[in-house]
């Protein structure tokens, strides 16, 4: 019965960490994750002299001008992707007509999950 409770013991340890694991942050960079998501989805729109930044003044060119926000304040609130406005408007948070991407799919999930992981790590220029 003893070896029998170890083998349980040690089966409920490795699950445990694969559990952790699967849940640990991954350390989104800003040049190897996330510019290339915004490069993808935003940046047609969202660049001086396109639509979106006609509108917004949002610029998601380069992560100075990212952080920089526009006309209606910042984008990200570093650390809490809660209230950035980056999260609430990629995850579909905001009203249905300012979801991001205008006219396009959703960003898929594995992407909404970059940016809100790269914002609660602080939304560095990494």
């Amino acid at each position: 019965m003893n070896s029998r409770f170890k083998a349980l013991s040690g089966c409920a340890v490795v699950a445990a960490a694969l559990a952790a694991a699967g849940c640990a942050p991954s350390g989104a960079s800003y040049s190897k994750d996330v510019q290339p998501i915004l490069a993808k989805n935003c940046s047609e729109c969202h660049a001086p002299g396109k639509e979106g930044f006609v509108a917004s003044g949002l610029d998601t060119t380069s992560y100075e001008s990212l952080m920089r926000g526009g006309k209606f304040g910042p984008l990200i609130k570093p650390g809490d992707a809660l209230s950035s406005t980056l999260n609430v408007l990629v995850e579909g948070r905001a009203h249905a007509s300012i979801r991001m991407p205008h006219g396009r799919a959703k960003l898929p999930d594995k992407d909404i999950e970059t940016l809100k992981t790269w914002v609660n790590e602080g939304a560095k220029n990494n």
